[in-house]
């Protein structure tokens, strides 16, 4: 009887695990903390274009996200911290340019985060 409790008990926590919703890898405090070395230009008052420092830090992260769930928690996650962190819109824009990211999320704070794909 034992024996078949923890069969039981084993096939629900797989299930579980199977039935869970997709959940970022990458969270918002991740995501802000990795372009701290963006800080100055992203805010507009360092140099014209962003460190190396930075677009290492802006590529590495963009390597972390690497599913839809991700990159929409990133989205999400850049839409809302933004602004309170006075970033400028000009600046992200030129980012992925500048630093050579590819990616597919425009960059703009009004994106729709779940339209990213």
């Amino acid at each position: 009887m034992a024996e078949k409790m923890v069969w039981v008990h084993g096939l629900v926590v797989l299930a579980l695990i199977i039935a869970r919703p997709a959940v970022a890898a990458v969270s918002c405090g991740d995501a802000v903390s990795a372009l701290i070395p963006c800080g100055s230009f992203l805010l507009g008052v360092g140099a014209p274009k962003p460190s190396s420092e930075c677009c290492a830090s802006a590529q590495n992260l963009n390597k972390l996200t690497t599913t839809t769930a991700d990159r929409r928690a990133v989205c999400q996650c850049f839409v809302k911290s933004g602004p309170s962190f006075g970033v400028k819109p000009a600046r992200t824009k030129l980012l992925p340019s500048l630093c050579k990211l590819n990616i597919n999320i425009p960059v703009s704070p009004n994106v729709d985060c779940n339209k990213v794909q």
